[in-house]
């Protein structure tokens, strides 16, 4: 009885760490755009964070500062819906399987 019941979580550990490496293949190779100033700068982020993408509206570059702060803004407004999703994905790769706390994903 007890054998089972080890041989069946350790089936589905299996499953859920093949789930988690799919789940990071496919946020490896998503694109996310943050954006501030009301669409004046937007940056695009792949899944793993690295810069596609950045796009300055020529009005913004009259004001070097501002121009800063908002790249600044909108790189971590791609970074936080980056986060957002990896966690949404990440919480169905692991299908409900406590994930012990303090338990860091592997990334």
């Amino acid at each position: 009885m007890m054998r089972g019941n080890i041989a069946q979580l350790m089936q589905q550990a299996q499953k859920m760490q093949e789930n988690m490496q799919r789940v990071q293949q496919e946020l490896a190779s998503l694109e996310v755009t943050g954006s501030a100033g009301g669409g004046m700068v937007s940056v695009t982020l792949t899944g793993n964070k690295e810069c596609r993408k950045v796009r300055i509206d020529p009005s913004v570059l009259a004001d070097p500062e501002m121009a800063e702060d908002l790249v600044a803004a909108a790189f971590n407004d791609a970074s936080n819906k980056i986060d957002a999703e990896s966690k949404s994905r990440m919480a169905g790769a692991t299908a409900g399987m406590p994930l012990p706390p303090g338990m860091k994903l592997p990334f």
